[in-house]
């Protein structure tokens, strides 16, 4: 198949245990970039969380796309214009903040270049602060001051008991919206049908491309949609079980650079490196 375009996640897939891509990896995107080929970044991060790492892959350069918040936001790296959005509506802000606190669980969501939260000091909002360069601020009463609709929530919590969450929470809030777990300890809550398959398939008929010229990489739950999506779906090594059996192909680890064998196995018709 002539593959013209390749979706990566980030966390897990592009970036190694240190958030960085390997050199190698880099190589690789930048031949296949050179070579006509097109790149996606699809993350369950906020824009300004993925921009850092577009640039470094000078997507800005070669017609690349960012594809944030799961879905929820794909941004044109060229003209840094947004070519698609969709958010939750402002009047299910006050139901989802409530459910938090019925469930006992903390809650954060995104303003700007904040992240908002209840909770500054829960660990797993820190560490999306720290991954995605954003400040935290606290709001204590999150009901009233999100007047403004917003990309998508989440639910922080240890996995286990976060497991139990999201089955209450998917009952409590009902088809219009998508909830499910990018990490165990990261419940989302989005627009009903967002999720990065959807969106690859409006960027995909803004491109004219179809879906069997796509190839997508990824390792977490929130990746299981466009793995089973494109016509190339590849699971990383360190992928959650339920990816690893959707894929078409399993790669190596992202710390094992796992991305640049599939570039270089599928687009660049070379594997001298991982046959050395």
């Amino acid at each position: 198949m002539n593959y013209k375009i390749i979706v990566l996640d980030l966390d897990g897939t592009l970036t190694n245990r240190d958030k960085v891509i390997t050199p190698r990896t880099k190589q690789s995107l930048m031949e296949a970039q050179k070579r006509g080929i097109k790149v996606v970044l699809a993350s369950g991060r906020p824009t300004y969380g993925v921009v850092p790492l577009a640039q470094e892959l000078e997507l800005e350069n070669y017609g690349g796309y960012i594809l944030s918040f799961n879905g929820g936001m794909i941004t044109d790296c060229c003209t840094r214009k947004v070519i698609f959005k969709q958010e939750l509506p402002v009047e299910a802000n006050r139901r989802i903040v409530e459910l938090a606190k019925k469930e006992q669980v903390d809650i954060l969501t995104y303003q700007d270049t904040q992240i908002l939260t209840n909770n500054p000091e829960n660990r797993y909002a820190k560490l999306e602060s720290r991954i995605n360069h954003l400040k935290l601020k606290q709001v204590d009463n999150l009901e009233e001051y999100l007047d403004f609709p917003v990309p998508k929530f989440l639910m922080l919590d240890d996995g286990d008991y976060l497991a139990l969450v999201e089955a209450r929470v998917k009952a409590a809030l009902g088809k219009n919206f998508s909830v499910y777990r990018s990490d165990p300890f990261f419940l989302e809550i989005l627009p009903r049908n967002i999720d990065k398959a959807q969106s690859l398939a409006q960027l995909l008929k803004l491109l004219g491309m179809k879906r069997e010229e796509m190839i997508a990489c990824g390792d977490g739950y929130n990746d299981l949609s466009m793995i089973e999506f494109a016509g190339l779906g590849v699971a990383m090594e360190n992928a959650v079980r339920p990816v690893r059996s959707a894929a078409d192909y399993v790669t190596f680890s992202n710390n094992d650079d796992g991305v640049a064998h599939v570039v270089e196995k599928f687009l660049l018709y070379t594997d001298r490196h991982f046959l050395n």
